[in-house]
């Protein structure tokens, strides 16, 4: 009776064990899924805060809003009357000149005059003014909804 010696085994092969502390060729995806979730909720937390512009108070109206294609170019008017393009403000020379460099579609670009709820009326006709004589034409004033 012969034994075999050095394990080979009944077929003549040699069995090969896996090994159980190797490296997986597979990603983890948890983690990063984990990330993706975080900052997702954060952007959409954040988003509604990156609006930019002045706080102002505006008046109330029961006017529907406005279907607009594009961002419109918007000044602001501060109760104290200084006029704001987007968060940089402009004495009354320098408006035509810097609505000109905003305004990519030329001068038939639509323009939003936002007044203050407390700015004198004259001062918001003041800077309308300003701005039709520059040759803007489409020019119009913002308001919040009526939330009665």
């Amino acid at each position: 009776m012969a034994l075999a010696i050095g394990g080979t085994g009944a077929g003549g092969r040699r069995r090969r064990r896996a090994r159980r502390g190797g490296a997986i060729n597979e990603i983890n995806m948890t983690p990063f899924i984990d990330v993706m979730l975080v900052l997702l909720i954060i952007f959409m937390v954040a988003a509604p805060l990156m609006t930019v512009g002045v706080p102002l108070d505006l008046p109330q109206t029961k006017a529907a809003a406005l279907n607009v294609d594009q961002k419109p170019i918007t000044l602001s008017i501060r109760q104290t009357g200084q006029v704001f393009l987007a968060e940089s403000e402009l004495k009354d020379e320098e408006i035509v000149a810097k609505l000109g460099e905003a305004a990519k579609g030329g001068q038939d670009e639509r323009v939003f005059v936002r007044g203050d709820r407390k700015v004198d009326y004259g001062r918001v006709a003041q800077v309308m003014a300003i701005v039709t004589a520059g040759g803007f034409k489409r020019v119009a004033l913002v308001t919040e909804p009526d939330r009665k």
